[in-house]
């Protein structure tokens, strides 16, 4: 039980902290650093579970096709080309480390995707939340 003002203060910042984090695991809401979507275990989906990295490079440019990012007007290029995308992906999966596309469709909706890798180098104590197929 609070004794003063202070403690109840500090509870109910408390309370509020394991509220957020409930509501964090299964909420909308992005983690700020990639590897945290590992908490997100609603959002895991077995076909998006892979243990080969071309498989997961392969999911990306898929999505990237089917979603490819708007085109300046004056027609220069607004971010790094897809195949230098993909070298860096296959590259940086391969290694262990998380890879994020992000960027604005023609409709000028945001367009994120991100591959985490499990175990996570910078979250090893996250448990994967699903096995791999």
């Amino acid at each position: 039980m609070p004794a003063g003002p202070d403690d109840k203060q500090t509870q109910r910042v408390l309370d509020r902290y394991r509220e957020a984090a409930a509501e964090f695991q299964n909420g909308t809401v992005p983690p700020l650093m990639t590897g945290h979507w590992l908490m997100k275990r609603s959002h895991a989906a077995i076909d998006r579970t892979w243990t080969d990295v071309n498989d997961a490079v392969v999911w990306l440019n898929k999505n990237y096709s089917e979603n490819p990012p708007f085109e300046r007007d004056d027609g220069k290029r607004a971010y790094s080309d897809l195949d230098g995308k993909i070298a860096y992906s296959r590259e940086a999966l391969r290694l262990g480390s998380d890879v994020s596309w992000v960027y604005y469709l023609q409709s000028q909706n945001l367009l994120a995707m991100q591959v985490v890798c499990c175990p996570n180098h910078f979250h090893p104590d996250l448990a994967c939340p699903l096995p791999p197929r």
